[in-house]
């Protein structure tokens, strides 16, 4: 049997888990919190919560695979079908990670494995979901599709460090998984009536002011808006609530900032190797490929940094999924340090990077699934849980919790009068 990966003495911590969110969109808080509590009492009362969220990265990755079948240069234009498939399967994906905490709730079911689950779910999520933005815009395996895809992890990275600190998640006013997730829908869909070829138009041919405007095209602005909202948003916001948690506790402020260490590898590893001259993935249009592997080592840093904050654990620096992303950095950076560029028996440099990417996915899936099962498997033997079913209370049990039994009246309002997220 496999040594459990979780000592006692941090599962000792979900013991005493409560979940605990502040949101301030005023989409989520007076529109979108009807639609969740309507959809809620859709599922049954035996679908579990973490199934409530699986399903939804389901739409998530079925879509990746149209897109990889209809649009795989991520440029188009594919069928006028498939950019309404991405907006329908992203909404969906969004409303079932929204309403898993109140299925949680109307089952009786919470633990700290439910966050665990829905923000790591998130985490893997951050990538793909933005590939198929990519490939919406029509940006292609460019500098900017590559940018837009990736650039995600950012504030997914920050909002998580936040939260270990805070033991709260914010949202602000205008955040990532309400208004942003809505622009995102929102671009698919006009994707789909006049095709991604919108984005390619003038700025000026739109709103006038010419000499203003220049030759700038809308695609040219999305960039820079994605920096603008992070840079002058997110990240402030996020610093903020961390410092002023450190204060209230008396602890020092500057060793939080060493924490970003694992985000700042993670980025230059990427820029280096990606984005390098001597790098042909772009250029081979192997984006797709890049993007599921950094999912699922974003995935897995991130998620690392969770289950921290969840056992009260010292932060986690470092993840050895970073190694294959540095050394990919380096290997296909040879010839600016002055060496030949590395080939595998024979083959050309291209195929050689590519085989060596399709290796470092294969490794990710490995080093990933069986540390996740294993967490899982720990957390689960530990609460005497299942992850993706509801288990069955002993008879004993059932009758003195009979009160608190799901479907009440009580339990609805709570329901309904709850947060975004209750988990």
């Amino acid at each position: 049997m496999v040594k459990s990966v979780l000592s006692h003495d941090a599962l000792i911590h979900l013991k005493s888990y409560k979940y605990s969110s502040v949101d301030k969109s005023y989409i989520s808080r007076y529109i979108l919190k009807h639609y969740w509590n309507a959809f809620v009492n859709v599922l049954p009362l035996w679908l579990a919560p973490n199934t409530v969220t699986l399903l939804g990265f389901f739409f998530i990755l079925g879509n990746v695979g149209l897109l990889a079948i209809y649009v795989p240069d991520l440029v188009g234009p594919g069928p006028q079908w498939i950019y309404f498939s991405f907006a329908f399967g992203l909404w969906m994906y969004s409303t079932m990670d929204n309403v898993d905490g109140k299925q949680a709730r109307r089952t009786g079911t919470s633990s700290g494995l439910g966050e665990l689950f829905d923000h790591g779910i998130d985490s893997l999520n951050c990538t793909l979901g933005s590939l198929l933005e990519t490939a919406a815009m029509g940006y292609g395996p460019g500098t900017a599709g590559t940018f837009t895809a990736l650039v995600p992890c950012l504030p997914m990275f920050f909002s998580t460090w936040e939260t270990y600190h805070t033991h709260t998640l914010y949202l602000g006013y205008f955040n990532g998984p309400t208004e942003g997730l809505i622009l995102a829908c929102s671009i698919m869909i006009m994707s789909g009536i006049y095709g991604p070829q919108i984005w390619h138009s003038r700025i000026a041919d739109v709103l006038g002011y010419a000499d203003f405007f220049g030759e700038y095209t809308i695609r040219d602005c999305w960039v820079p808006l994605l920096l603008f909202s992070f840079f002058a948003a997110h990240m402030p916001d996020c610093i903020y609530n961390v410092v002023t948690a450190r204060r209230k506790s008396g602890l020092p402020i500057a060793p939080v900032f060493l924490e970003w260490t694992p985000m700042v590898i993670y980025t230059l590893g990427i820029g280096a190797w990606v984005y390098s001259p001597h790098s042909t993935l772009l250029q081979e249009n192997h984006l797709m490929l890049v993007c599921l592997t950094l999912s699922l080592v974003f995935g897995r840093m991130t998620t690392k940094i969770i289950l921290a904050h969840l056992t009260r654990q010292p932060f986690p620096y470092f993840t050895a999924m970073l190694v294959p992303l540095l050394a990919g950095a380096l290997l296909f950076n040879l010839p600016v340090l002055g060496l030949k560029p590395i080939t595998l028996l024979g083959l050309s440099r291209e195929t050689t990077e590519y085989y060596y990417l399709w290796a470092f996915f294969l490794y990710a899936n490995v080093v990933y699934f069986r540390w996740a099962y294993l967490v899982i498997r720990d957390i689960c033997d530990f609460l005497d849980i299942n992850c993706l079913t509801i288990k069955q209370q002993p008879v004993a049990r059932a009758k003195e919790g009979k009160k608190k039994a799901p479907g009440t009246l009580e339990v609805e309002k709570r329901i309904a009068d709850g947060g975004k997220k209750v988990k």
